[in-house]
């Protein structure tokens, strides 16, 4: 037979603190423990197969008599379908402690941490920012394993709505990475963000300008008969040579330089994947290096300014427009140029990404190799260095010397 309550709320208030805890019973097993501190904490006895427990319901007054015995009104129920109350709310809070390790933002920030050290600081930041702005307000919370592709789309729908469509593509990708190393660790079985490419709104691609082949020729003229600074004249025929990003080229330092492999160490902190790259350097990339060390050869830096700093990327993007090809070409847009050429002309296009420094798009693929191909990049620029002397009509490469009858 169920007791009659005999607390109150008043009475409760009322308890002082003593020597030692004592206890003020209510019904059906619950009480309040007061203890010398003055705190005062809900209980509730009861017997499970012949042992008895106790149960903790909260604290009062946060708790108030009402709610706890809401709470052990609930916990008899379950008591009386066979079930342990206690053991039940354990396994709540391990499930739930479970679910705070395991939800999307916790993934997404355990996965920013693994591989931050690829990226530069910048770059990394500005992921950090887009997850916490646009992903975890509306999925951040949530058990990893438990969001599904509509879920997703949701979230890029927002980011799509203010018409920021290469924000979307981005956070598609990082949502994407995120999910494939929570498959990696084992907290998920699939990616529900794979295969999300076509989902979203394109807007027309508007392609780096590049010279097209057959303005090449004019183009390498053009460059060899730059009337500016002779270091930014030198610094355009080496990345026409290199093909290399204009950060990877402006950087570049003389301690980079192997003169015995004939190669160019480009470090990781410098290039856009964050691995190292090696550059082959063709002899008529060899040539121009030997130009320009009786120039800057004192300073750390190849493309040194006349201060012994490095070139700005403004002055090589204004170099092009001084040279008339600013609406034909882009100092980034030789890399496309290079590209396109070395693959009409047959060259295995895995050798020419990996001299590009793209990364794989595999992203399970383990960090790859610098020295990747590299053989047949050797032979690739070496040819590509002929190639260019031939177009630019030449019997050698450009020195910087103006020959007879050039």
């Amino acid at each position: 037979m169920a007791k009659t309550a005999s607390l109150t709320q008043v009475k409760i208030k009322a308890a002082k603190p003593k020597a030692t805890p004592y206890k003020l019973y209510d019904a059906n097993g619950l009480y309040v423990q007061i203890h010398p501190n003055g705190s005062k904490y809900w209980r509730w006895r009861y017997r499970f197969n012949d042992a008895e427990k106790k149960m903790a319901l909260g604290v009062f007054p946060e708790v108030s008599l009402t709610e706890a015995r809401d709470r052990r009104d609930d916990a008899r129920r379950l008591l009386r379908s066979g079930v342990d109350p206690m053991a039940q709310k354990q396994a709540i809070k391990r499930e739930a402690l479970i679910n705070a390790e395991n939800n999307f933002e916790a993934l997404a920030r355990e996965w920013h941490d693994k591989f931050r050290q690829r990226w530069t600081p910048d770059h990394a930041s500005r992921i950090l920012i887009s997850l916490e702005k646009d992903v975890f307000p509306y999925i951040g919370k949530r058990p990893i394993a438990e969001i599904d592709t509509p879920e997703i789309i949701t979230v890029l729908r927002k980011v799509e709505s203010r018409d920021a469509l290469d924000v979307a593509k981005r956070i598609r990708q990082r949502i994407a990475a995120v999910f494939t190393y929570a498959k990696q660790t084992s907290r998920v079985r699939d990616n529900p963000a794979r295969d999300l490419g076509g989902v979203l709104k394109t807007r027309k691609q508007q392609h780096r300008l590049a010279i097209k082949q057959d303005e090449l020729p004019e183009f390498l003229k053009a460059v060899e008969n730059y009337q500016g600074d002779i270091v930014t004249r030198l610094a355009l025929q080496f990345m026409v040579l290199t093909f290399v990003r204009t950060k990877e080229l402006l950087g570049a330092r003389w301690d980079e330089i192997d003169w015995k492999a004939k190669i160019w160490r480009v470090p990781a902190e410098r290039m856009k994947v964050r691995e190292p790259h090696i550059v082959p350097l063709c002899k008529q990339a060899i040539t121009i290096l030997e130009e320009i060390k009786s120039l800057t050869g004192d300073y750390d830096y190849i493309f040194a300014s006349r201060t012994g700093k490095t070139l700005s990327t403004g002055t090589m993007i204004y170099a092009v427009y001084r040279m008339g090809f600013h609406s034909r070409a882009t100092v980034h847009g030789l890399r496309g140029t290079a590209s396109t050429i070395l693959n009409e002309n047959g060259f295995n296009p895995d050798v020419i990404e990996r001299q590009l420094a793209h990364r794989p798009g595999n992203e399970v693929r383990a960090a790859y190799n610098s020295a990747e191909y590299l053989p047949e990049r050797h032979k690739m620029m070496a040819w590509w260095g002929e190639y260019l002397r031939k177009v630019s009509s030449k019997i050698e490469p450009t020195t910087g010397k103006q020959r007879k009858g050039g």
